[in-house]
């Protein structure tokens, strides 16, 4: 059985003599669901096409895809293969008819969520354009300073993405952002043309 979880380590079961993985953890850091090119999901994948799995469990259906199609064909054809995929949080055994119709029901209300998501933000931006207000900002900067700091502690001390995001007054993908950027933290550059140098003194 492999299961999306918090790290990569799987459980081993020992019952009966056994020594082999019970379970597996596949997690996408800092990917959202909108599309199914993540790292994770593709290891997933290759180990459903060989055969290693036997049952998914997700957190919640829209952690597989947030877009209707993409995640109906992915779970019809995990469920052609014979897979059992169950949702923790909705309590939901997505297999058989009955399941898959709850399915599209919950992917389409996970698209439409997105899409409004993107419509408030496009018109936000829009507003604060107007008023002068939105200067925009370079891709990979943060809206504070501090953000990836305090967005570090928040997540030692256990807090979801989402909890993390609230306390911070910003959107999840910024908190990603936050994270990214308190792990990769951009290198000191040296002034255009003196490449680190010190010059001659005048």
């Amino acid at each position: 059985m492999l299961r999306p979880g918090l790290d990569g380590r799987p459980e081993r079961g020992r019952a009966a003599g056994r020594d082999r993985p019970l379970a597996r953890w596949f997690v996408d850091k800092g990917k959202t669901g909108d599309n199914l090119k993540r790292p994770a999901f593709e290891k997933l994948q290759a180990a459903i096409f060989c055969g290693e799995v036997a049952t998914v469990v997700v957190y919640k259906l829209d952690r597989l895809s947030r877009k209707l199609r993409e995640g109906l064909d992915v779970l019809c054809d995990w469920c052609d293969k014979g897979l059992r995929v169950v949702s923790v949080t909705q309590q939901i055994d997505f297999n058989g008819t009955v399941g898959k119709m709850l399915a599209a029901v919950l992917l389409g209300i996970a698209e439409m969520e997105q899409e409004n998501r993107k419509e408030r933000q496009k018109d936000g931006i829009a507003e604060a354009k107007k008023a002068g207000k939105y200067q925009g900002r370079r891709r990979g900067t943060t809206k504070a300073k501090d953000g990836p700091a305090e967005a570090i502690k928040l997540r030692d001390k256990g807090n979801s993405v989402e909890q993390i995001a609230k306390s911070l007054g910003v959107s999840r993908n910024t908190v990603f952002v936050y994270l990214r950027t308190a792990a990769n933290p951009p290198e000191a550059s040296s002034p255009p043309g003196n490449n680190g140098k010190q010059g001659p003194a005048g």
